[in-house]
Formats: structure tokens, C-alpha cells, sequence
């Protein structure tokens, strides 16, 4: 067995597929509607779906928000150098929650980001090999 996706409930399905695209550097992998269900369905991530955990978007057209409740915590992306990253982000107008430093009670370097939807997503710093 092995991941093969996340799924989030979004708004906006443009807007959120230019921040996971646009700002995180995800690719957008494949989008297809279901004018029967009123829905549409969009699969971003950093590689094929064979062989990569992706993020499914979901869009209820009919829905424009969600609560997002208090049960989900965050998707994680592991990056080469946080500081780099949340500048990054901040600059192509992404909105970062937690700067980066060490987390509370240990010593890897996190961050927080936050997306459209409010999701929060961790950046972790990736330890040198």
C-alpha cells in the first residue's frame, strides 16, 4: 500500500490551482468535470501519480466556502531551504502564518503557509544527506 492522494474541498478551483501551481510550484497533472454531479475534480502535485503522493482539489460548484472544522491539521511539503521558500511565497503573493524557526520543543525548522482556502500547510526544512 502506499499514498496516493489528499483531497480538499475548495471555492474556487482556479484561484486554488494557481496557488499550489503558481506559488508552490506544483504542476497540474489532470482536471476533469462531472457536469452530472456538479463537480470538478483537479490533481496537483511535484510528479506523476504513479509514483507521487498528489493533492486532490475539489470543487462543488455550487459551493463558494467551507468550515473547515477542527479535525484537520495540515499537508507537509519538505524543502531544500525554508528561509528561501517563505520569501518565495511571500513575494509571488502567498501568505505565510508562521515564519520559519525551530519547531516548539525539538529542533527541525518549520514554517506555516496558508492557502486560499485557509488550509495550513507545513514547510519543513529537509535535513542535508
Amino acid at each position: 500500500m502506499r499514498v496516493l492522494h489528499t483531497m480538499i474541498r475548495v471555492g474556487d478551483l482556479d484561484r486554488s490551482i494557481k496557488f499550489y501551481c503558481d506559488v508552490l510550484g506544483m504542476q497540474l497533472l489532470r482536471r476533469t468535470d462531472y457536469p452530472n454531479g456538479k463537480f470538478t475534480l483537479a490533481f496537483v502535485g511535484y510528479g506523476d501519480e504513479k509514483s507521487n503522493a498528489v493533492i486532490e482539489l475539489t470543487h462543488n460548484w455550487d459551493t463558494t466556502s467551507y468550515d473547515l472544522g477542527n479535525g484537520f491539521g495540515h499537508v507537509a511539503l519538505g524543502v531544500d531551504n525554508i528561509y528561501s521558500a517563505c520569501a518565495n511565497i511571500k513575494e509571488l503573493g502567498g501568505k505565510v502564518t508562521r515564519e520559519p524557526g525551530p519547531m516548539k520543543h525539538g529542533s527541525t525548522e518549520i514554517a506555516f503557509v496558508e492557502d486560499p482556502d485557509g488550509y495550513k500547510i507545513e514547510l519543513i526544512q529537509l535535513k542535508e544527506q
